[in-house]
Parts: structure tokens; C-alpha cells; sequence
């Protein structure tokens, strides 16, 4: 048991009833995308307050934030802890994956700017496009120059941090991924959604009053029109969260 290598999602949203049943809740739909044999996996939902000792930080391997329905430029007393605990790891050097909320704290937590995107909500599968000179660290992948990755946002990070660098970006949104250093990354889309999760968020973000029934009838069309390029992004993430690139 002591060879196990250990890992973190810090959750920073709560489960619906739907995801809970169907998936196991987000931690099950990451433990699914990210974890391999040997490995244990631990969640802190860190957007009711808990978070991991600060003294055993060391003992695990990475950290992956998730998405959330919370502002990453807000200032509840969770996101400022959360701020906080991404400098501490950024000092030791731990491996950081961002996802959308993630992402965007990220680049905040680093010195970045993040705000709504002036483009409004951008829901459904989109297309991405890598630099030629940020595939070089993830050449042993093969990845093609674009790849798709379902989306479910309306804030963005607007100004990197400096010693960033943009990865990919869209027609709508500008730092649709960036790297810092060689441990941090970010990702404003979702590789970790199945298109039913994408379904689901279209049907609450439309009960909730957050889009309009024509926008949430077109998307969900077009989203049944395209599917992500799953495996390819479990490729990456598990390749970068694990130090294999």
C-alpha cells in the first residue's frame, strides 16, 4: 500500500441527483477519465470548506480542480482559500489540472485576469486549435492540431499570468488552454463530460432561467451533430497530471 500513488479532485461544485445517479457523482466521471491501477484517489469538496492538510500536501502526486457554477473571480471565503492553496502548490511544484472553474482560478490564483466573456455563454461541442509550438511538449501523444471538447461556460480568463502560455484557443474564446511551468495546466472546456452530462446542464441552465428555450433547443441539436474527442483528451490529461510527457 505504500507504493500507491495518491491524487486529489478538489471539487469546488456540488453534485445534481442526475450525475450522482448515473455517473457517481463528478468525482466518479473524473476518477473514470483520470485514474489507472495503483493509484488512490481522494475528493475534498472544497467549495463546502474542506480542504487537505496543508501538512500532507507532499504526499500526493496532483491535483485536479473542477468545474463549478461559482464566479472564479468571486470572493467567497472558499475561493480565496482555494487561491491560497494553489500558490502553496505552485511553490512545491505539484502537478495542477484546471478545468473551466479550474482553469479560470488557476490564472487568477497565478497573477491572471478572469471575467465574463464578452462573447456571452458558449454551450455545446467546439472545436479548439493547438499552437504548432505547444504540441512539441505533448509530441509523444500525436495529437492532431484541433481537437473537440464539449463546453459549458460564460466567464473566461482574459489576461494570462505571466510566464503562461496559451496552448489552444477557439473562435469564441481566446485561452481555451494554457500551461505554467512544466506542472500547471488549464483547460476551459470539459474533456471529462459525456454528451448526456451536456444534456443534463443544457436542461437546468434553461429551468433556471440562465438561456433561453431557442438557445438550449439549437445547442442541443448541434451538440447531438458532434462528439468530443474523448480518448484523445484522456491521453492528455492523464499524460500531463502523471508526468509522462
Amino acid at each position: 500500500m505504500g507504493s500507491e500513488k495518491r491524487y486529489v479532485v478538489l471539487m469546488c461544485g456540488e453534485d445534481t441527483d442526475y450525475v450522482r445517479k448515473k455517473h457517481g457523482g463528478y468525482f466518479g466521471v473524473f476518477v473514470r477519465m483520470l485514474a489507472e491501477e495503483g493509484e488512490r484517489w481522494e475528493v475534498y469538496t472544497v467549495a463546502r470548506g474542506e480542504f487537505p492538510e496543508e501538512d500532507k500536501l507532499s504526499d500526493y502526486e496532483g491535483f485536479v480542480i473542477t468545474g463549478s457554477c461559482n464566479d472564479a473571480y468571486g470572493n467567497d471565503p472558499w475561493i480565496h482559500q482555494l487561491i491560497n492553496l494553489i500558490i502553496k502548490l505552485n511553490s512545491i511544484n505539484k502537478k495542477l489540472l484546471g478545468i473551466c472553474f479550474g482553469h479560470q482560478i488557476l490564472g487568477r490564483a497565478l497573477g491572471g485576469k478572469v471575467s465574463r466573456s464578452p462573447s456571452g455563454w458558449d454551450i455545446g461541442v467546439r472545436t479548439i486549435t493547438f499552437s504548432s509550438s505547444s504540441l512539441l511538449p505533448f509530441s509523444s501523444l500525436k495529437l492532431p492540431s484541433n481537437l473537440s471538447i464539449i463546453e459549458c461556460h460564460r466567464d473566461e480568463i482574459r489576461e494570462l499570468p505571466s510566464k503562461a502560455e496559451v496552448i489552444a484557443w477557439s473562435e469564441k474564446t481566446g485561452i481555451e488552454m494554457f500551461r505554467y511551468g512544466d506542472h500547471i495546466m488549464g483547460i476551459q472546456g470539459h474533456p471529462e463530460y459525456t454528451k448526456d452530462i451536456l444534456l443534463h446542464l443544457i436542461d437546468r441552465l434553461t429551468q433556471r432561467n440562465f438561456i433561453i428555450e431557442s438557445f438550449a433547443v439549437e445547442t442541443k441539436l448541434k451538440s447531438r451533430m458532434w462528439e468530443p474527442d474523448k480518448e484523445a483528451w484522456q491521453r492528455l490529461c492523464t499524460s500531463f497530471l502523471k508526468g509522462r510527457l
